[in-house]
């Protein structure tokens, strides 16, 4: 007889799913080894974090979904809503539903009893399935996700799992850690910088050719439009924290390089993503942090990285190899073209000095965005 999780990765793969993003759940320990052995899978370590990289990977004509334990949903909201649901991004997500059936852990329950009540309210849509017999709503809820270029959420019971037989974990090879040594040599001055971000943009601009630029929110990307409008720019309106995340995905999916744009508040919000780039180091992506010491966007608020923080430290420290520190144009414009023939991840701190251009809104909607970006990634 066939277990509940051999029915799930059945219908994954009749819907042609090529990336599962992971995080663990104990209900869903059995799922999960199959996962691994039938998909390119990409363990997370920030539920945020996949949302971002399964946007990338889709853009560049990916089929992604993510499997994760109900409680990430509500780390995941606001993303959901200014990434997927603004830019009409699809993605199923397939979530272990805590807190209501025979659970046991007290801390689960406030989230997992009103989440229907929150994704209705979020205006997110969303299956239950809490009985073998409706796996079939599965297929329904992935064909839904993707028809209406919508995420949608499907629920699924401990109960599903209950009567199965799979033993999948039990077959598992167990992680044993073993002795380990780490050499990093890193000496660092943080030169005084020569110029704001606007300049930095402008130095890069004369090097792209056909390369993928994807840009953080705010000005960084009204500053790239201003300079050098193009239908390989993605330009972001939200979600602040994932835009390196996003160039992971797009990096997974496609041939071209791709250059992201980040910065320090941005990275500083979601460092987990520098570890997961270092984890699947493909070898077409450079991120340039352009580090101002400040919040830019919002009043040049400052930044842990002004005074206390080195950003190509800490990228050294999630696994990052390549990096380098630049402070001014002439050392970006070396530093780029170097990086753009180069394997592997680059990663590019760039110092300035805090300080925005009057650049213009940029006249398209999110949704046009990301449909210009994805036709120009299929020519």
């Amino acid at each position: 007889m066939r277990s509940p999780e051999d029915s799930v990765i059945e219908i994954l793969q009749q819907n042609q799913i090529d990336i599962v993003a992971t995080l663990p759940c104990d209900r869903i320990k059995n799922l999960l080894p199959l996962i691994s052995r039938n998909f390119f899978e990409i363990p997370l370590t920030r539920e945020e974090n996949g949302l971002g990289i399964c946007a990338g990977a889709y853009m560049a004509g990916g089929k992604p979904v993510m499997v994760i334990q109900s409680t990430g949903l509500g780390n995941m909201i606001n993303a959901l809503e200014s990434l997927n649901i603004t830019c009409n991004i699809p993605l199923p997500i397939l979530a272990s539903w805590r807190g209501v059936y025979k659970e046991g852990i007290e801390a689960q329950k406030p989230l997992g009893e009103h989440l229907p009540e929150i994704l209705d309210s979020a205006g997110i849509t969303y299956t239950i399935i809490d009985d073998p017999d409706k796996l079939y709503k599965l297929n329904h809820s992935i064909i839904y996700a993707y028809e209406n270029l919508r995420p949608h959420i499907i629920l699924f019971s401990p109960k599903v799992w209950e009567g199965s037989t799979c033993a999948a974990w039990d077959e598992m090879e167990r992680i044993t850690l073993e002795e380990r040594s780490l050499d990093i040599t890193f000496r660092s001055t943080i030169l005084k910088p020569h110029m704001v971000r606007f300049d930095a943009i402008a130095a890069m601009v004369p090097l792209l050719n056909d390369e993928i630029v994807v840009a953080n929110i705010g000005v960084p990307c009204k500053e790239l439009y201003a300079l050098c409008d193009r239908d390989l720019n993605y330009y972001m309106f939200g979600s602040m924290g994932l835009v390196s995340s996003i160039g992971l995905g797009i990096a997974l999916r496609s041939g071209r390089r791709v250059i992201v744009l980040d910065g320090d508040g941005s990275l500083l919000m979601n460092p987990n993503a520098l570890v997961e780039i270092a984890r699947m180091d493909p070898s077409n992506l450079t991120i340039v942090a352009l580090d101002n010491g400040a919040y830019g966007s919002t009043g040049s608020q400052e930044t842990l990285s002004a005074k206390f923080l080195d950003l190509e430290l800490l990228a050294r420290g999630c696994g990052i190899e390549n990096t380098v520190k630049v402070h001014t144009q002439e050392g970006i414009e070396k530093i780029l073209s170097s990086a753009l023939g180069a394997d592997g991840v680059t990663f590019i701190h760039v110092l300035l000095k805090p300080g925005n251009t009057d650049s213009p809104n940029i006249p398209l909607t999110p949704a046009e965005v990301t449909e210009r970006f994805m036709h120009a990634l299929k020519h």
